[in-house]
């Protein structure tokens, strides 16, 4: 069984394969300062992953290929992760005297009761998440499932690629632990309680609300970049490489701020409404501290102050190597320019370095 949670530490590379690319993170340690020792940006072929499903293993594979000759990481196991839509989770309470073993062997008798999957199609996991509030004879326990295919098919990947798994994550929980190294950036970190954390990728956005550093919610929703670049091919008439490719440096007419960049900052807003309401329609909570955006879209010019503005909540831009040393061979401006797209792989590699 692959772990999704519970691996001992190793030296792993944070391999975050999403909907148009597939980004790589090795971090190193020394003292309380982490360090980046290698990273890499490569685009996917098209239609080689689907709203988070991979498609065409041998393409993605190839591509982590190319992003490993490129990069040149030290290490060769990698650590990838499952989108929460692919997972089943469950906090259930245990007794604490078990141990490890028994707690695995009760788990896999009483699993049919929490996975809706017969139990040879899944993947399953667990992690003691502390004692029970006002219970000290019991613990809450955190049960991860997922199908087989879904581990397998990115398994596959990062084996074509030449490399060797080192454990399956969710993304969620990834983004958990890179954004503990943001946290203390932001204002009043210390006294945020509920941080809504905005993943905007090409063709998903994803919500993950953190209530004192723990995800307490997440949402996916059919959103993102794509849209730009798709109303800037259609406008101009140019093909849907040339729209990207104008999106990042900006050579485009000048009508594009006013007539296509402001209309689509202001339909990212509307998500983020949308998406805050549909937590706080199905939770107890009715507001969040602050919001933190991340994903490629998170670095449009003046999109956390129009999020402000219209929603109320201060918000930032993600950037997880704020404080963090870098190698010799990592440019300072091309990381910080992909930094909030580099979250998922960032909680992937941080992985290396838990007890």
């Amino acid at each position: 069984m692959l772990p999704f949670l519970s691996q001992k530490a190793q030296r792993v590379l944070g391999i975050d394969i999403s909907t148009t690319a597939v980004k790589l993170l090795e971090l190193s340690k020394s003292g309380d300062r982490y360090r980046v020792d290698s990273y890499g940006v490569e685009p996917l072929p098209p239609n080689a992953v689907v709203e988070k499903t991979v498609n065409d293993e041998p393409s993605v594979g190839e591509t982590i290929a190319r992003l490993i000759s490129r990069a040149r990481p030290g290490s060769k196991l990698a650590a990838v992760a499952v989108p929460g839509s692919a997972v089943i989770t469950k906090t259930i309470e245990m007794d604490a005297s078990l141990d490890e073993d028994e707690m695995e062997n009760q788990l896999k008798v009483e699993a049919d009761q929490y996975i809706p999957f017969p139990l040879d199609e899944v993947r399953m996991d667990f992690c003691v998440m502390g004692q029970v509030e006002g219970n000290a004879d019991k613990v809450e326990v955190l049960l991860v499932a997922s199908r087989t295919e879904n581990v397998q098919r990115r398994v596959d990947c990062i084996e074509i690629g030449g490399l060797k798994a080192g454990g399956v994550d969710v993304e969620a929980y990834a983004m958990e632990r890179a954004f503990q190294l943001v946290l203390p950036q932001l204002p009043h970190g210390d006294e945020l309680e509920t941080v809504a954390v905005f993943d905007i990728g090409a063709t998903m956005t994803t919500l993950n609300v953190l209530h004192q550093g723990r995800t307490v919610y997440t949402r996916e929703q059919l959103f993102g970049g794509k849209q730009l670049t798709e109303e800037i091919q259609r406008r101009y008439g140019i093909s849907m490489e040339e729209a990207g490719l104008a999106k990042k440096t900006g050579e485009l007419p000048d009508d594009y701020e006013s007539e296509v960049l402001q209309p689509f900052k202001e339909a990212i807003v509307q998500q983020i409404n949308r998406s805050l309401q549909f937590f706080y329609g199905s939770t107890q909570f009715n507001e969040v501290d602050y919001i933190l955006l991340a994903g490629g879209s998170a670095s449009i010019a003046g999109l956390p102050e129009l999020v402000q503005e219209k929603i109320g909540a201060s918000c930032s831009v993600a950037n997880p190597f704020t404080d963090m040393a870098l190698a010799s061979k990592v440019s300072a401006a091309s990381i910080a320019n992909d930094a909030p797209a580099l979250m998922i792989a960032c909680g992937l590699a941080l992985r290396s370095f838990e007890e």
